[in-house]
């Protein structure tokens, strides 16, 4: 049996590492990356999206791991197959694969970006938006950042994704009779 305290803990950390990384990332996508087109010199736009993404890259990387780690601790304790319904066990598998599923594109995309942010000094690289190259954008640098652009999505998806079954698997929960669940946990 595990520890309230600490059960609460993980998913508290796990609630907040959704919140922060699927807030950030699309923030970062649908206002930052087309507001800097209001920027009107092309290479302070790449300088701008570079330092923000770089910038906050910490708080993505610290927010996937709270996720990934909750996830890991609630499959090992109150989220073991024993332990739900066939419906949550279907769900818990979808999880099992949009979890992976998120932390490896936002890895990619960090990666990415970084390596996008060195293809010119202070990460000046000339870009028509965040996620679009300006014709002037050196093909290198257009290639990275429209993968960036695909993994972005790919993430964003992925924890919206995590989000729903999330929703599922609370609204379960609930409508299960207490006094199943106290059975259940005391299995």
């Amino acid at each position: 049996m595990v520890n309230d305290s600490l059960a609460y803990s993980a998913r508290a950390a796990h609630d907040w590492g959704l919140a922060s990384w699927l807030g950030g990332s699309m923030f970062g996508k649908f206002a930052l990356n087309p507001a800097v087109a209001g920027v009107s010199d092309k290479t302070e736009r790449g300088k701008v999206v570079n330092s923000a993404w770089g910038a906050y890259g910490i708080v993505n990387s610290l927010s996937l791991a709270a996720v990934t780690v909750g996830w890991l601790g609630a499959r090992a304790t109150e989220a073991r197959p024993d332990r739900l319904t066939q419906r949550e066990r279907t769900l818990a598998k979808v999880k099992d694969a949009l979890v992976p599923a998120a932390v490896v594109s936002g890895v990619a995309t960090g990666i990415q970006g970084a390596r996008l942010a060195k293809q010119a000094p202070n990460g000046a690289v000339p870009i028509e938006r965040g996620n679009k190259p300006a014709p002037e954008t050196p093909p290198e640098a257009a290639s990275i950042q429209r993968t960036i652009g695909k993994l972005g999505t790919v993430n964003i998806l992925s924890g919206v994704g995590i989000v729903v079954v999330n929703a599922l698997l609370a609204q379960a929960n609930h409508s299960r009779p207490p006094l199943r669940r106290a059975l259940l946990r005391r299995n």
